[in-house]
């Protein structure tokens, strides 16, 4: 078994209100569950305007479906969201 782990920090530029960026995060989140059938969840930065972090998961019986669903994510979310800029991106798969 491979769980693959992801933790993405996001800048909302164009946001200014704290409303403003939960109403992106939620559908963000609703539509990665939705597409990949993965948990995801923000993670921190809650307090903070322009900034999120969301976390990935995936489990796969191969290391290597594991990292392309991970990367499919990440470009799903560069793609779809052009408001949202990907600031830093730690991608990672555990076997058990």
């Amino acid at each position: 078994m491979h769980v693959g782990v992801c933790h993405l920090t996001l800048r909302l530029a164009e946001n200014h209100s704290l409303k403003g960026k939960r109403q992106v995060i939620k559908s963000l989140l609703a539509r990665l569950a939705n597409e990949f059938n993965v948990s995801v969840a923000e993670t921190d930065q809650q307090e903070a305007w322009q900034l999120a972090g969301i976390g990935l998961c995936c489990v796969s019986n191969s290391r290597q479906h594991a990292q392309q669903q991970l990367q499919a994510m990440v470009e799903f979310v560069e793609h779809t969201r052009p408001d949202v800029e990907i600031v830093e991106c730690e991608l990672d798969v555990l076997s058990a």
